[in-house]
């Protein structure tokens, strides 16, 4: 496929809807080799508002020091490509060719296909190990408990402000989508949070608890 028709054929995709967990994309992640070098550090960030502007923020700050960043967020504005860049360099249109050309193949007999998400996720990821990345930044895509960059291992999780949002999917309260985008914070790991509404301040500071994330 050229750029055309790979863009063509992930939009194709959408069809197949929303499915939130981290069975296929960690199986996606695996078979198409995409989980990050052991060296690269990863940075995750959900939340409501603002999760774009932090993620150019803090792949700004890092390409400042001179770190080698990967930075995935989504939607784009304009062009697909702004969703996967590395040190500011938008992901060239036939890399992502070859790379919707190799995953259309991979995933054409699953029984579960892969979502447009996921799709770009790996492509993404992929990318990202055979750059070099020494810094990978991650927006969630929606949530974070079952969303698909979940499935990447992080070693820093960062919360921007939390409101209700997507509740058909995460809840219709406050307590439960704090619940489910706090749900990133790994054992252990660093965790960091904007200001936010006691009600979701609350379950923040009890995940990070649980998961003993200073």
């Amino acid at each position: 496929m050229n750029y055309s028709e790979a863009i063509s054929w992930l939009y194709s995709t959408q069809t197949f809807g929303i499915k939130l967990g981290l069975e296929n994309p960690t199986r996606l992640l695996r078979e198409y080799l995409a989980f990050p070098r052991h060296t690269t550090k990863v940075i995750q960030v959900a939340g409501t508002n603002g999760k774009g502007s932090t993620c150019a923020f803090i792949d700004s700050l890092a390409r400042a020091t001179g770190s080698r960043t990967g930075l995935f967020t989504s939607p784009h504005l304009v062009s697909y490509r702004e969703r996967i860049q590395v040190s500011g360099q938008q992901m060239p249109e036939e890399t992502i060719a070859k790379g919707l050309s190799e995953l259309r193949e991979l995933v054409k007999d699953w029984e579960h296909h892969p979502t447009f998400f996921e799709l770009t996720l790996a492509l993404a990821m992929r990318y990202f190990y055979e750059q070099e990345c020494e810094l990978i930044v991650l927006e969630v895509g929606m949530g974070g408990r079952f969303d698909a960059t979940t499935a990447v291992p992080s070693d820093v999780a960062v919360l921007t402000p939390v409101d209700l949002d997507h509740q058909q999917w995460l809840g219709d309260t406050l307590t439960a989508i704090a619940g489910e985008k706090s749900a990133i914070f790994r054992e252990g790991k660093p965790a960091i949070s904007a200001p936010q509404d006691p009600e979701a301040a609350r379950i923040i500071e009890q995940t990070a608890n649980q998961t003993r994330s200073p």
